[in-house]
């Protein structure tokens, strides 16, 4: 029985790296070898927890990691169609019929090999180039994540966007607004290295919003407008919630003109209090972005394109023999921006 190493949750804070069997392809099944494999929020907040919840009684139940892979195939099943070995190739981790990859299904992609049931090309997995590194390949997940907050922005060319939170899903929806020709994109947040970042991945201009006043900052960079009762607010048409921190809410609440839209893809950690009254004086729509219901492979053919760009958001390579290095960096505060782990 060949095995091979695969990272699953253990105790609260920590990953087991333990051996399991390498999985066999069916006949509509592909096996791959991954190349890099991104560490994302949803990974950590599974280690702080201990796993997954089990049932009611609140134990909790391991679960393999990863689901932000990039690789290479190395079987192909005798009714597979469009894909050969040696193909390079990113997935669509919610694609599978046993569970979505690394967050509860049967694989995880932190692991040396991944099955892909019932592989088909743009549904499970898209093809990419030898031109374009894998560990910038392992972002096309959470880029199609920014990509879909993007969409749901609506954003047009015309608009004043500021984006809250410059970690890669902030980041990549900042380069997909820039791609997509808004004029002019702000990016917050307090750590001065990520605003760096965001500076040069295209942002127009940036905001450290423990040392700077956002909402004079925001009248500043886009202008005077004003609410339904006529008072001053920043001429800003979308603000973009990638921090997942109640002062975001209020912030924007406290900034917003007439019509402004709040759209939030981040995760609140905990129920923030909104001013209701406050988005009512400005009629601000509030848009939730979910995930990527189509964006998964959109996304690729301009991940290729511009991928040097995006490779400005990976901040750690870290090869596999160290996976419990690489956690621990994406699981410290500010420690890291974009965590990949490299394979052999």
């Amino acid at each position: 029985m060949a095995t091979m190493k695969s990272v699953k949750t253990g105790a609260v804070n920590q990953i087991d790296l333990v051996d399991v069997e390498r999985p066999v392809p069916g006949p509509k099944d592909v096996l791959m070898k991954i190349r890099a494999c991104g560490i994302c929020g949803t990974d950590t907040f599974f280690l702080h927890i201990g796993g997954m919840p089990a049932g009611a009684d609140g134990s909790m139940r391991s679960i393999p990691l990863g689901h932000e892979p990039a690789g290479e195939i190395v079987e192909v099943g005798a009714e597979v169609a469009g894909l050969k070995v040696g193909d390079r190739v990113v997935v669509n981790p919610q694609g599978v019929p046993s569970g979505i990859i690394g967050c509860g299904g049967e694989h995880g992609a932190m692991s040396e090999y991944l099955l892909l049931e019932g592989a088909e090309v743009g549904r499970t997995v898209a093809v990419f180039p030898d031109t374009v590194p894998f560990e910038v390949a392992s972002l096309n997940e959470p880029m199609a994540v920014a990509r879909h907050c993007v969409n749901r922005s609506g954003a047009r060319p015309s608009d004043k966007v500021v984006v809250f939170g410059a970690g890669p899903i902030g980041l990549g929806a900042t380069i997909w607004l820039k791609l997509r020709g808004v004029e002019h994109v702000v990016v917050a947040d307090v750590i001065p290295e990520r605003l760096e970042t965001a500076l040069a991945v295209g942002a127009d201009a940036v905001i450290d919003s423990a040392a700077e006043d956002v909402t004079s900052r925001l009248i500043e960079l886009h202008g005077e407008a004003a609410n339904a009762l006529g008072q001053p607010r920043a001429g800003t048409d979308v603000y973009i919630d990638a921090a997942g921190v109640a002062a975001v809410f209020n912030t924007t609440v406290d900034s917003a003109k007439w019509g402004a839209k709040l759209v939030m893809v981040a995760v609140q950690k905990k129920g923030a209090d909104i001013d209701l009254g406050g988005m009512l004086r400005s009629e601000l729509t509030l848009i939730a972005s979910q995930g990527y219901p189509t964006e998964i492979f959109e996304v690729t053919p301009e991940l290729v394109e511009h991928h040097e760009r995006f490779a400005k958001l990976i901040s750690h390579r870290v090869p596999f023999a160290e996976a419990e290095r690489a956690f621990e960096l994406a699981m410290t505060p500010g420690a890291a921006e974009k965590v990949v782990v490299t394979f052999e």
